[in-house]
């Protein structure tokens, strides 16, 4: 399992009231952009590539929110939605993947959110932000 956990700007506020954000991709440029992109809007950040155990990670960090994208390296994400929410089933899940397709698949309807990634993230930081403000 690959793991990188990424601070916040300390002028954003107390800690305590700073979320937490999950992100789960393969490719190791998405978790960077969007980790920064979320740490600029104040959120606390962890990564993962998706291997190991996803509900560990959930255990260990709390996260208020979680970015799943689909087709990951070694396991489907779609999968990894519904363990997670045969657990969790209050937590919000995005998922954010290259491919519109799996829009309509049943297993992604126990998402919260489905964004198609773009070079423009600005769709997925809307909808973090709203499930967020919940």
């Amino acid at each position: 399992m690959f793991l990188e956990k990424n601070g916040v700007n300390a002028n954003r506020g107390n800690e305590m009231d700073q979320k937490t954000i999950l992100v789960i991709d393969d490719e190791e440029h998405v978790r960077m952009l969007y980790a920064e992109e979320l740490r600029q809007l104040g959120y606390n950040v962890a990564c993962s590539n998706g291997d190991g155990d996803v509900l560990a990670l959930l255990d260990e960090h709390k996260p208020d929110l979680i970015i799943l994208d689909i087709k990951l390296e070694n396991r489907s994400g779609l999968d990894i939605l519904q363990e997670i929410r045969c657990r969790h089933a209050a937590l919000p899940i995005v998922l954010c993947t290259a491919y519109d397709s799996f829009r309509f698949d049943l297993k992604s309807i126990a998402a919260d959110a489905y964004v198609v990634k773009s070079y423009d993230s600005s769709e997925l930081m809307a909808k973090v932000r709203s499930l967020l403000r919940g």
